[in-house]
């Protein structure tokens, strides 16, 4: 079976599973706060509190000035919740399948939606701080514009990749359990060499490059540029073709990857 063959068929048998992968994941967000007094509230309390403490820090403690005229929290805001998001949905995904293993020997029970299901929880919780950060905007009277709707395509860019980071580290991790602790330390080295807290413009133009490397600078960026620069993202086509082709690169090689290892996951776990 030629590889271009066995992709799609992966990719069929997800579709046929929709109707599953969308009870598992509002079983999987409600249990994820089951047992405390504040239940799914935890989910928007914490990073909430996140953004008020750097906030607090970088506005108040340090006085950071506005950042090309507009508001430090606003710049801030627009490039750490697409961060959020993607850390969440990769950190939970890739343990999806040892979380679950009782799953994984289940002939009929397809182990390859458990990273969308844990990806689509995340979901939930993107969506209510992409309506907060409207509301942020609009309080320091920024009224919404038509730029905005590229939060749409930025959503679906991620997505599309953390999918397909996911299939690899999630399969990955069952034969080499460091991967786990790996992909926390790489979460935490990208926060910082991603233009969440910095501006891009603080680096020398000839080392561009290298941080265009990391596709999260693409979509960080692109939430700026939707809110705050008022560009469109096909204004940067190289950058837009390069992320693309990374991003279905690392999509294809997660799908076959996992559909490799799926027979061996139940003599492992």
């Amino acid at each position: 079976m030629t590889y271009v063959k066995q992709f799609f068929l992966f990719l069929l048998d997800i579709i046929k599973s929709r109707r599953i992968i969308f009870e598992l994941t509002k079983k999987d967000f409600q249990s994820r706060y089951l047992g405390s007094y504040l239940g799914i509230l935890w989910a928007f309390v914490q990073p909430t509190v996140t953004i008020l403490i750097f906030w607090f820090v970088f506005q108040v403690g340090f006085k950071s000035t506005p950042v090309d005229n507009f508001p430090f929290i606003l710049w801030l805001m627009a490039g750490i919740i697409p961060w959020f998001f993607f850390s969440d949905a990769i950190s939970s995904s890739t343990s999806s399948i040892i979380d679950n293993s009782y799953l994984v020997k289940k002939v009929v029970f397809r182990v390859s939606v458990l990273p969308i299901i844990k990806i689509l929880s995340a979901l939930f919780i993107y969506l209510f701080f992409i309506a907060f950060l409207f509301i942020m905007f609009l309080v320091y009277g920024h009224m919404p514009s038509l730029y905005n709707l590229q939060v749409i395509y930025y959503l679906f860019a991620t997505i599309v990749l953390v999918l397909g980071l996911s299939w690899i580290t999630s399969s990955l991790v069952i034969f080499l359990r460091d991967i786990g602790q790996v992909v926390g330390m790489l979460l935490q080295f990208g926060f910082w060499l991603t233009p969440i807290f910095w501006s891009f413009k603080m680096i020398p133009e000839q080392y561009h490059f290298i941080f265009k490397l990391n596709p999260v600078y693409y979509i960080v960026e692109g939430y700026r540029n939707s809110f705050i620069y008022h560009t469109w993202f096909w204004e940067y086509y190289n950058l837009t073709a390069y992320f693309w082709i990374e991003t279905l690169a690392l999509f294809v090689i997660g799908a076959l990857l996992f559909r490799r290892l799926r027979p061996h996951f139940a003599d492992v776990i």
